[in-house]
C-alpha cells in the first residue's frame, strides 16, 4: 500500500510514518523543509515530499498515486496566532488535501481530529455520539475540519475516516513532559482536588489505531475515538508517574481560581506581543476538565485493541526521557 503522512516531522506523525514503513508499506511524508526530523524519516525508509500543506501544487504532487492519506498535520495551541491562521491549517487545508487525494486516485483519507471537540465530558465515558462542545479556537477549527472532510469526501466519492485521539504520550512526547518532569523533580503540584478523569493513549497503540482506520474495510466513512484501555483520575495518574520516577507521590494541592485569574491576565498582556504566556487558562483546564471515553466502536468495528498498559507506557516513556537527557 502507498501511504502519505502529513505532519510527519511531529511526534504523532513521525511515529506513524516510521511505523507504517516498518510494516513494509511504501510511505511518503509531506515536509516543509529539510532538517533533523526529516532526515530521521528518510533514514527509516520514508520518502520525503517537499512542500507546504497550504500549497495546492505540493499537495497534488505528494498525493499522486497514493492509496491512503493520513492527515496528521495541525496547528496546536500557540501564542500570538490569529483565528484565521488556525482555520487555514486545521480546516481549509483538510478540504484541500482531500481534493488532491481524490484527483490523485486515492481510496481513503484518515483525518486526525481530537476528542477535544467534545469539550468537557458531563457524563463519562463519552462515545462518538456525545455532544460536541469545542472550547477554544483549536478545538473549534478541528471540528470545522471534520465537517469539511465529510462534505468533501461525499462530494468527490473518496472514503473519509475521522480519528479522535485522547491525550497522547510516549517516547519523544513534549506535551506531557511537564507532568513527568515536575513529578520526577518533586516540583509538581495539582490545582484543585485532582478527581477529574484523564484518559491517555500510548503512541504505539495510537499508530495501530490509525493503521486500522486506513486499512480496515469497516472504517470507511466512520468516526472513531482512539484511546488507551485505562481511565484514571488525575490523582491516580500522578501517582503512577511518581511510581515510574521512583519518587514519593506529590501531595500538594492548590486552589484553581488564582491561577485561572493569573492566566487571563498573562494572556491579555502576552498575546498582543506574540509571546508565550508563562501561564494561561488552557493550562489550568488540564486540572479542571474531565476526560473519559468509550472505545467500544473502534474495538468492535475495526478490532482496535490497546496493548500497552498505563504503567508500562509510563515506564517506557521515562526510560526514553532519561536516555535522551530530558529528565
Amino acid at each position: 500500500m502507498r501511504a502519505l503522512v502529513t505532519g510527519a516531522t511531529g511526534f504523532t506523525g513521525g511515529h506513524l510514518a516510521r511505523g507504517l514503513a516498518a510494516r513494509g508499506h511504501d510511505v511518503s511524508a509531506l515536509v516543509r523543509k529539510a532538517g533533523p526530523a526529516s532526515a530521521a524519516l528518510a533514514g527509516a525508509g520514508v520518502t520525503l515530499a517537499m512542500g507546504d500543506l497550504c500549497d495546492p501544487a505540493a499537495l497534488a504532487a505528494a498525493t499522486q498515486g497514493v492509496d491512503v492519506v493520513y492527515h496528521i498535520a495541525a496547528i496546536y495551541r500557540q501564542a500570538g496566532l490569529s483565528d484565521d491562521t488556525y482555520r487555514a491549517v486545521n480546516a481549509t487545508a483538510v478540504q484541500q488535501i482531500i481534493e488532491a487525494a481524490a484527483r490523485g486516485g486515492g481510496q481513503r483519507v484518515v483525518h486526525c481530529s481530537t476528542v477535544g471537540v467534545h469539550g468537557d465530558v458531563d457524563h463519562p465515558p463519552a462515545n462518538e455520539d456525545a455532544p460536541l462542545k469545542p472550547g477554544d479556537i483549536y478545538q473549534v477549527t478541528k471540528l470545522e475540519g471534520e465537517h469539511l472532510a465529510r462534505e468533501t469526501g461525499s462530494r468527490l466519492g473518496i472514503q473519509i475516516t475521522i480519528a479522535r485521539p485522547t491525550g497522547i504520550y510516549g517516547p519523544g512526547d513534549r506535551r506531557l513532559l511537564k507532568l513527568f518532569r515536575g513529578v520526577a523533580r518533586r516540583t509538581w503540584f495539582t490545582l484543585g482536588r485532582g478527581e477529574i478523569y484523564y484518559h491517555l493513549t500510548y503512541i504505539d497503540d495510537l499508530v495501530e489505531g490509525f493503521r486500522l482506520c486506513g486499512e480496515h474495510p469497516a472504517a470507511a466513512n466512520r468516526t472513531y475515538i482512539l484511546a488507551g484501555g485505562e481511565v484514571t483520575t488525575l490523582n491516580e495518574l500522578v501517582a503512577l508517574v511518581a511510581e515510574g520516577a521512583g519518587v514519593p507521590t506529590p501531595r500538594r494541592h492548590l486552589p484553581v481560581w488564582p491561577f485561572y485569574a493569573a492566566g487571563a491576565v498573562c494572556e491579555a498582556l502576552c498575546a498582543p506581543l506574540g509571546v508565550e504566556p508563562p501561564i494561561y487558562r488552557r493550562r489550568v483546564d488540564f486540572f479542571t476538565k474531565s476526560r473519559a471515553f468509550d472505545i467500544t466502536r473502534a474495538r468492535t468495528e475495526i478490532g482496535y485493541a490497546p496493548q500497552v498498559g498505563l504503567r508500562e507506557g509510563i515506564r517506557r516513556t521515562f526510560g526514553w526521557y532519561r536516555e535522551h537527557g530530558w529528565i
